[in-house]
């Protein structure tokens, strides 16, 4: 009987070959392209229906949605839909609507408690103490979302708005989204019985339309004087909101100011 020894290399490369323990198994064929689900496969129907992609998106959280909008075009258009981005945003505190359109698009994308707080209307008597034991929250959390700067700032407000402690406030409710002035952002504000003080709504947007109106107005006139906010703000104070006045009075103190130069 021979033994391994006896064989010339060409034989045992061929026993090593032809061993069933040493034989390497052929990688398998990839799948065809139809059967792999990926949202880069046009070639997919699942992932260019709109109804599908909507039952699916109907599911994902906010931050999923807005990755989901990353993906393509169709996934955007579908992902940015309003009732897509608002039942995200309702979802996870059990919310019944939300009323009003955001200024920015990244309201939606924060859903945190935080972006939650209720309107009180400001009465006789209130102090931010006192409401802070009526709410049940931190005296400083109230100054700080309102920019309260020390107690006095009550006196001068039709409301407040109160940090939301308690999620199961906001179960079955309906908030309105609104840009508060002394907030300086976007709330989504709960009312008492889901009714909002129509007559400071009004109000709120007539300051604000006002207050965009006053910008656009400085942002002219720094331009047309060609000098900083702070110079331009100067001549709009002075001339009493008149923009005319205050380019007169611009260029009346240039011209002085030339004059004293020469001479």
């Amino acid at each position: 009987m021979g033994c391994c020894c006896d064989e010339d290399d060409g034989d045992i490369l061929r026993h090593l070959m032809s061993s069933p323990s040493s034989a390497q198994t052929p990688p398998p064929p990839p799948p065809p392209p139809s059967t792999v689900i990926s949202p880069m496969n046009s070639h997919f129907s699942a992932l260019s229906s709109t109804d599908i992609l909507r039952l699916i998106f109907q599911k994902l959280p906010v931050p999923d949605l807005a990755r989901a909008t990353c993906v393509s075009r169709l996934w955007n258009s579908v992902a940015s839909q309003r009732d897509m981005v608002t039942r995200a945003f309702l979802a996870p505190w059990k919310l019944n609507n939300a009323i009003g359109d955001p200024l920015s698009k990244s309201f939606w994308r924060d859903n945190s408690l935080a972006k939650f707080a209720a309107s009180h209307r400001v009465v006789r008597g209130d102090s931010v103490a006192s409401l802070a034991v009526k709410y049940s929250v931190q005296v400083m959390d109230i100054k700080r979302l309102n920019n309260m700067m020390s107690d006095h700032g009550i006196y001068s407000r039709e409301r407040l708005l109160i940090p939301i402690s308690n999620p199961d406030i906001l179960v079955n409710r309906t908030c309105f989204i609104e840009l508060d002035v002394f907030a300086k952002r976007e709330v989504a504000v709960l009312y008492p019985n889901d009714e909002p003080d129509r007559k400071r709504t009004t109000y709120v947007a007539n300051r604000i339309s006002s207050e965009e109106s006053n910008k656009k107005v400085l942002h002219s006139l720094k331009r047309s004087m060609q000098v900083d906010s702070e110079t331009a703000q100067y001549y709009w104070s002075v001339s009493n909101g008149d923009p005319r006045a205050a380019l007169a009075e611009f260029s009346a103190d240039l011209q002085w100011d030339r004059q004293v130069g020469h001479s």
